[in-house]
C-alpha cells in the first residue's frame, strides 16, 4: 500500500507538472496567435486577409491531427529538443504543439465576443491598434478568456494521460502500465477518479475566477 501511494503521488505530480507547464507554454504561443487571427480578420482592426487565411489553415491543420498520432510523428523533434522522447518533460513538447492551436482558437472566440461598439468607441478616440488590443479587447474578454483557460488546461490534462501509451509518465502511464497491461483494474479506477477530481477542481477554480472578474455581475 505505501508503494502504491508513493506511485500515485508521483504520477499526480508528473501529470500536474506536464499539464501546467504545457498550458503556460501553449498560451505563450496561442494567445498572440489568437490575437493576430482576430486583428487580421476581414472585420478586424488591421485587416490582412492573406495572413489571416494562412494562419487559419495552419491552425486548422494542427488541430485536425489526433494527439496520439502527433505524439508519435514528432518523436524525432522531441528528441532533438529535450534529448529523449520518454518521460514527463519530453511529453511537454508534443503537448505544447498539439494544444497551442486549440488555445489560439479559444482566444479568438473569446476576443470576438467583445462588443464591437466598445472597439469603435476606442477607435473614434484615436486609440492605436496596440492600445485597442491591450486596453480594450483583453480586459473586456477577460472572463471568457479565464473560462477558456480552464477548458484548455483540462483538455491538456486529457492529452497528457494519452501520452502514457508511449512512456509519457503521469497518471496516464500508471493506468496503462498497471491497470491495463497488468490487469489491476483497481489501480485504473483510482487513477481515473484522481483525474476526475483534478478536472473538477480546475473547472471550479476557473469559473470562480471568471465570475470574480466579470463586471457584468457586480
Amino acid at each position: 500500500m505505501p508503494e502504491l501511494l508513493a506511485l500515485l503521488l508521483q504520477g499526480l505530480w508528473e501529470s500536474l507538472y506536464m499539464t501546467l507547464v504545457s498550458t503556460l507554454l501553449a498560451y505563450v504561443l496561442g494567445l498572440p496567435l489568437g490575437l493576430v487571427l482576430v486583428v487580421t480578420d476581414r472585420d478586424g482592426i488591421c485587416p490582412v486577409p492573406w495572413l489571416n487565411t494562412v494562419l487559419g489553415v495552419v491552425v486548422n491543420m494542427l488541430r485536425s491531427v489526433p494527439f496520439l498520432i502527433l505524439l508519435v510523428a514528432i518523436i524525432p523533434f522531441t528528441r532533438l529538443v529535450v534529448g529523449t522522447f520518454i518521460g514527463s518533460t519530453a511529453t511537454i513538447v508534443p503537448l505544447v504543439i498539439g494544444s497551442a492551436p486549440f488555445v489560439a482558437r479559444m482566444v479568438e472566440s473569446s476576443i470576438k465576443e467583445v462588443d464591437a461598439g466598445v472597439v469603435e468607441a476606442a477607435q473614434s478616440m484615436g486609440a492605436s491598434p496596440f492600445q485597442i488590443v491591450w486596453k480594450v479587447l483583453l480586459p473586456e474578454a477577460k472572463p471568457s478568456l479565464v473560462v477558456g483557460a480552464a477548458i484548455a488546461v483540462t483538455t491538456i490534462l486529457s492529452y497528457s494521460a494519452l501520452a502514457g501509451f508511449v512512456g509519457g509518465g503521469g497518471l496516464g502511464a500508471i493506468a496503462i502500465n498497471y491497470g491495463y497491461y497488468r490487469y489491476q483494474s483497481e489501480i485504473m479506477l483510482v487513477t481515473v477518479l484522481i483525474l476526475v477530481v483534478i478536472v473538477q477542481v480546475l473547472q471550479e477554480v476557473g469559473m470562480r475566477l471568471s465570475r470574480a472578474g466579470d463586471k457584468r455581475i457586480r
